[in-house]
């Protein structure tokens, strides 16, 4: 029998019903703000995912790539921002672009809690503007997202990268500095010493965390026009009531970030891997995917790892049933279909057993399903014109619904509960 491959797994109900509810919550707070749903292929050529930087371990390790039939090479997308921003190249909207994102994510990389080969992401991207209260919005986008789920114990870690000449600057002198140390960081991280430096800031091994604890610091060395910038940005959550720690050797794994860059991290998870989202802003991608310039800003959030954040929390509640009416029908199957039209069609969620089962199998099933109320259809139900409402979920009490009034009468009943 076939399995799903290592790294993936099958979402199936009743589970499926918290993803909808997440995706739900987060259309809704998003699109308060005008932000409409962009869909793009989930694989790319793979030149739109090297842009994400040869540092990082997802363009040298981790990406599914292959050449299909026409020998063209593709990847899995890694992430989500490239592919909005090779989408906004192309079409050329009005803007500021601002959209949201629903995806998978591939990666072949170790399993861990809440991050699989196959994981899915939320996210938003706003491109078109280099305005830092763009930057706070699409922050407290995030934030009230989180909160909108019942999350309550986060923490947001915030820093800035400058401008690209600051980064570069930067970069330089933080590999200069680590070639005098190279000796004492983790053996794994002294390849990118050289090459890719800010990687190293990146890493969670204790030798090297304990290294970069003294490294000079990017804040300290940002242009008049980067430090105005990150400081409107902080200025702009503190207005909000948004708390933030200044974390200036926070620079997350991928190399187009510009300015402002964050994690949010759940408090209810272990520190090793409590980080539920973060983003920032990558004023240099859409030219470096052969657009013209166009500043940009969003963040992703991992569904799998929000949800053992909720788990922790005990927000957004258990798995629910699918319906809230269940109609069981031992008549021989006619009226319970009719009835469990009737109710969909007048926006009630119902359900019904098939097979002509039993009274007492169809009610195992109604149990089974969730539901608060199940609708009893038998012979003399049908003889006489009602339909019996037993209320599943609170001790069981019955009543006599007419059946020409029995959607109005269900509706009341429903919105008792």
């Amino acid at each position: 029998m076939f399995q799903a491959p290592k790294g993936t797994r099958d979402i199936v109900p009743p589970e499926s019903h918290r993803w909808q509810r997440l995706v739900a919550v987060f259309a809704e707070v998003v699109g308060r703000a005008g932000y409409g749903l962009v869909q793009s292929p989930m694989f790319e050529d793979i030149g739109v995912f090297q842009r994400l930087g040869e540092g990082t371990e997802v363009v040298r390790k981790e990406m599914y790539d292959f050449f299909d039939k026409g020998d063209r090479h593709l990847a899995l997308r890694p992430e989500g921002t490239a592919s909005v921003v090779r989408a906004y190249n192309q079409h050329r909207p009005t803007v500021p672009w601002k959209v949201w994102y629903l995806t998978p994510c591939f990666r072949y990389e170790e399993p861990q809690a809440g991050r699989f080969r196959q994981h899915h992401q939320v996210g938003v991207e706003a491109i078109g503007s280099a305005d830092p209260d763009l930057d706070v919005e699409v922050i407290a986008l995030q934030h009230d997202f989180y909160r909108a789920l019942g999350l309550s114990r986060l923490s947001l870690r915030l820093n800035s990268m400058g401008g690209p000449g600051d980064r570069q600057a930067y970069a330089e002198r933080l590999g200069g500095w680590l070639g005098r140390r190279l000796g004492d960081l983790d053996e794994a991280d002294r390849a990118n010493a050289d090459a890719y430096p800010l990687r190293v800031l990146d890493s969670k091994r204790e030798r090297t965390v304990a290294v970069v604890a003294d490294a000079p610091l990017i804040t300290d060395h940002l242009s008049d026009d980067a430090a105005a910038h990150f400081a409107r940005v902080q200025a702009g959550l503190a207005a909000l009531g948004i708390a933030c720690e200044i974390a200036p050797r926070l620079v997350r794994g991928l190399d187009y970030y510009t300015h402002s860059t964050w994690e949010f991290a759940a408090g209810a998870l272990a520190s090793a891997q409590n980080a539920v989202g973060g983003g920032g802003r990558y004023d240099g991608l859409a030219e470096s995917l052969g657009g013209k310039p166009a500043p940009g800003v969003g963040f992703g959030a991992g569904i799998e790892r929000i949800l053992l954040a909720a788990d922790a929390e005990g927000a957004l509640g258990g798995a629910s049933g699918s319906v809230a009416v269940f109609v069981v029908d031992v008549t021989g199957g006619d009226a319970g279909r009719d009835l469990t039209f009737e109710l969909r069609r007048n926006g009630i969620s119902a359900d019904r057993a098939f097979d002509a089962r039993s009274m007492k199998a169809q009610m195992k099933v109604a149990d089974r399903s969730g539901a608060q109320l199940a609708l009893l259809v038998g012979e003399e139900e049908l003889a006489t014109g009602i339909v019996t409402a037993r209320h599943l979920r609170s001790g069981g009490g019955q009543t006599a619904l007419a059946r020409d009034d029995v959607v109005r009468e269900v509706a009341a009943l429903l919105a008792d509960r």
